[in-house]
C-alpha cells in the first residue's frame, strides 16, 4: 500500500518581526485582532505596516482567500501583496485586494440580477459616462435652458452618490452656477439612470452603491461575505467616503477584525467626497477599537518636524499626536517675505540654481502650491532662465484649453487674419462646429477686414446658435472699439470683457473646475497690467511659453524641478520643498474661509510642510497689483500662527 504525507503549514514565523519593525509599528502588526485603528503619521511607515500585518496574518494561518486588503490604487494593493510574498517566502495568490471599485466588480459580477443587471455587464470609465450624459442632455435640453455639459454633470451625479447627497442638496453648495435648472438636472439624472440599466452598463459609482445595495438588501450574501473576510484592511481610511466607510462597516461586520489605518492630519479631499468624520468618528462606531499611533517619522529633519507639529496642534477636532524624526539635526526651515509674486518667482528659480549646484539633482526639488493658478509667473522665470521643469497640477499655464481660448480672442483683434485662432472662439458658440466655423473662416478671410466682415455672415449661423453668436459680436464689437480708439483697450482689461462677457457662463458649463481655470484668467489678468499693448503682451506670452524649460522628445530622464499642487504632491517627498503664495485668501483660500473648512485648509499646510526631507522653504508676496490698483497682502494663518523659534526670517534684496 502506497502513503501519501499531506505537509502542514508550520506556525512558526520566518520573519523576525520584533527586529524589523519599530515599537509602534510591532505593536499594531502583531495585534491578536478586533477593530483597530492605526494613525499613521506622515513619513512613519504606513505601508511597511500593512505589510507586515499581512505577512504576519497569513504566517499564523489566516488563508489568502479570508482577507480582504482595500487601497485607493490597485498598484498599491499589488505592491503590498508582493512584499507580503517576499517577506514570507509563499505565494498569496487568492487574496483579495485592490481598490474599492476593483473589488465591488469582482463582487457585482457574481450578484448582478440582484440589482437588475444581465451577465456581462460592461463598465463605463469617465469619458464614456460623459458621452452618455451628453447624449442624455441632447434629449432633454430646451432651447432656452443651457444644461451643463457632460463632464460637469459627471462631478455632479459622483458626488451625489459617493456622498449620499441628493442634487437639490448639492447643487446650492457645490454647483449654485445651476441654481435654476436643478428641474432640468434632475430629469437628465434619472434618464442616464434608465439608459444604463436599459443598456447593461455600469459606471464607476454604481459599483459602489449597487454593491452596498447587495449586501444591505441580501442578509445571505452580507453573512457569506463578512463571515468569509476574517481579516479587512483599509489603507488611506481618512480619504473614504460616506458611501466606503458603509461598505466596510458591512463586510467587516461578522468578524470585526477591520483594521483601518490612515491619518486624520492628512484628511484633504473633502472637494472629492473624502469624509473626514469617517475617521475622526471610527471610535464612536466601533467603542472597542484599540487605537495604535506611528509617530516616529524617517523623512524629515526634527526642524522641519517640529515647524508642522507647532501648525496642526491648532486644530481643534484631531486625533492629538506628535512626529519625531529619527534623523539628525538639520537646517532650520526658512521664512521668505517677497515684494510681489515676480520677485517670489525670481528668488525661487535663484534658489533652485544655487542648490543644484551645491549637488541636489534638480528632480529632488519641489514647488508646492494652493492652486494651479500660483505657478504661472514660477513657470516663466523658469523657462527664462532655462531650468527644465515638470508640471505635476495639470498642464503648463499656456498649453491650458481656456487659457488657449482667451488669448485667441485677443489674437483676432491684433491680427484679423489668424485663421487659427478665428477658428478656435468660433467653435466655443453652442451650435458651431468645424463645418460651420470652417464657411465663416473661408467668407471672412476675403475680405479687407475680417473683423468687419464677421458682423454681415450671421446667415452662415445656424439657427439654434443665433442668439449665442449675436452675444459672440457683442463682446468683439467691445474688444474691437477698445483696440482702435484713441486710448486703446489694456489687455487686463479686455482679458475681464472675454471673462464677464459670456466665457465665464462657458466655464461653468463645460467644466467641473471651472472656479480653478477663472483662477487662472484673474491670475493672467493681473500679469498683464504691466502691459499697455495687445500686441506686446501677445507676443510676449507667446515668445515665452514656447523657449526655456521643455523636456524634449527622447530626454525624459533628463533632471527637471517638480512643479505641483500641495493635493497631487500627497504621498511623495524630496530632499527641498519651496511652499509659495502663503498668503491669506491664497493659502487658505478664499472659499475655504467662507465656507468654515480652514482646518482642512491647515491640513493641507501640514502635508506641504511634511513633504520636504531636508529644506523647507515658505515663502509669501506681500505686494499685489490688480486692476484696482496696488494692494498689501496679509501672510497666511498658518505662517502668522507658527512660534517665531521655529523658522529663520530670510530677507531678499535685489542687487
Amino acid at each position: 500500500m502506497k502513503k501519501y504525507y499531506l505537509h502542514r503549514e508550520s506556525t512558526v514565523l520566518k520573519v523576525d518581526y520584533e527586529r524589523e519593525l519599530n515599537e509602534e509599528q510591532y505593536a499594531a502588526v502583531m495585534h491578536p485582532g478586533g477593530p483597530m485603528l492605526v494613525l499613521a503619521g506622515a513619513g512613519t511607515g504606513k505601508t511597511r505596516t500593512v505589510t507586515y500585518r499581512v505577512a504576519r496574518l497569513i504566517e499564523t494561518g489566516i488563508r489568502p482567500e479570508n482577507i480582504l486588503l482595500l487601497t485607493f490604487t490597485n498598484k498599491a494593493a499589488k505592491e503590498m501583496m508582493r512584499r507580503a510574498e517576499f517577506l514570507i517566502g509563499r505565494n498569496i495568490q487568492g487574496l483579495w485586494g485592490g481598490t474599492f471599485h476593483h473589488i465591488g466588480n469582482m463582487i457585482l459580477r457574481r450578484h448582478y440580477l440582484l440589482v437588475g443587471y444581465k451577465q456581462g455587464f460592461s463598465i463605463l470609465d469617465r469619458e464614456d459616462s460623459k458621452d452618455l450624459f451628453d447624449t442624455c442632455r441632447t434629449e432633454i435640453k430646451k432651447r432656452e435652458t443651457i444644461i451643463p455639459n457632460g463632464s460637469v454633470l459627471c462631478e455632479m451625479y459622483s458626488l451625489m452618490k459617493n456622498t449620499e447627497s441628493s442634487i437639490d442638496e448639492l447643487i446650492p453648495l457645490r454647483f449654485p452656477h445651476f441654481i435654476n435648472i436643478v428641474d432640468e438636472i434632475k430629469q437628465t439624472i434619472r434618464l442616464y439612470d434608465k439608459k444604463k440599466l436599459t443598456l447593461n452598463l455600469m459606471d464607476f459609482d454604481d459599483l459602489l452603491t449597487n454593491w452596498k445595495g447587495v449586501l444591505l438588501e441580501n442578509e445571505n450574501i452580507r453573512e457569506y461575505y463578512s463571515s468569509r473576510f476574517m481579516h479587512v484592511l483599509v489603507d488611506e481610511y481618512q480619504d473614504t467616503n460616506k458611501l466606503q466607510a458603509e461598505i466596510v462597516d458591512l463586510i467587516s461586520y461578522t468578524n470585526r477584525n477591520l483594521m483601518a489605518v490612515g491619518d486624520d492630519a492628512q484628511s484633504i479631499y473633502s472637494f472629492r467626497g473624502a469624509e473626514f468624520e469617517n475617521i475622526l468618528r471610527f471610535p464612536e462606531r466601533y467603542p472597542d477599537v484599540t487605537i495604535f499611533n506611528l509617530t516616529i517619522n524617517y523623512r524629515s529633519t526634527p526642524e522641519i518636524l517640529n515647524l508642522a507639529n507647532k501648525s496642526i496642534i491648532h486644530n481643534s477636532r484631531q486625533f492629538q499626536k506628535e512626529l519625531h524624526s529619527v534623523k539628525g539635526s538639520g537646517e532650520m526651515p526658512c521664512l521668505i517675505p517677497l515684494k510681489d509674486i515676480f520677485q517670489q518667482a525670481d528668488f525661487v528659480a535663484q534658489r533652485v540654481i544655487d542648490i543644484n549646484a551645491d549637488g541636489i539633482p534638480l528632480t529632488e526639488i519641489s514647488v508646492l502650491y494652493r492652486s494651479h493658478y500660483q505657478s504661472m509667473e514660477l513657470q516663466m522665470e523658469l523657462q527664462r532662465k532655462g531650468i527644465p521643469f515638470e508640471v505635476r497640477s495639470g498642464l503648463k499655464f499656456f498649453e491650458q484649453a481656456h487659457i488657449k481660448d482667451v488669448l485667441s480672442f485677443l489674437r483676432v483683434i491684433v491680427n484679423p487674419y489668424d485663421e487659427l485662432s478665428w477658428k478656435r472662439i468660433l467653435k466655443l458658440i453652442p451650435g458651431i462646429g468645424n463645418m460651420t466655423a470652417g464657411r465663416l473662416w473661408d467668407t471672412i478671410y476675403k475680405s479687407e477686414s475680417p473683423l468687419d466682415m464677421i458682423f454681415e455672415h450671421g446667415g452662415l449661423v445656424p439657427k439654434k446658435a443665433l442668439n449665442a453668436f449675436y452675444l459672440f459680436l457683442d463682446l468683439l464689437k467691445i474688444l474691437k472699439a477698445g483696440a482702435y480708439c484713441h486710448t486703446p483697450l489694456q489687455p487686463s482689461a479686455a482679458i475681464d470683457h472675454i471673462l464677464r462677457h459670456g466665457y465665464e457662463d462657458y466655464l461653468y458649463s463645460h467644466y467641473p473646475n471651472a472656479e480653478e481655470r477663472i483662477e487662472d484668467i484673474e491670475q493672467m489678468m493681473r500679469f498683464a497690467i504691466k502691459y499697455d499693448s495687445l500686441e506686446t503682451f501677445i507676443s510676449e506670452l507667446s515668445l515665452q511659453s514656447a523657449s526655456g524649460g521643455e523636456i524634449e522628445e527622447g530626454d525624459e530622464d533628463r533632471e527637471r524641478v517638480i512643479l505641483s499642487t500641495v493635493h497631487q504632491a500627497k504621498g511623495l517627498e524630496w530632499n527641498t520643498v519651496f511652499v509659495i503664495g502663503l498668503n491669506d485668501g491664497r493659502f487658505p483660500s478664499v472659499r475655504s474661509l467662507k465656507t468654515g473648512t480652514e482646518e482642512e485648509e491647515r491640513r493641507l499646510f501640514y502635508v506641504a510642510a511634511t513633504r520636504a526631507k531636508d529644506a523647507l522653504h515658505l515663502c509669501y508676496p506681500v505686494t499685489s497689483e490688480d486692476w484696482h490698483g496696488l494692494g498689501f497682502l496679509r501672510p497666511s494663518r498658518f505662517i502668522k500662527e507658527l512660534p517665531e523659534d521655529v523658522y529663520e526670517e530670510i530677507v531678499v534684496e535685489d542687487v
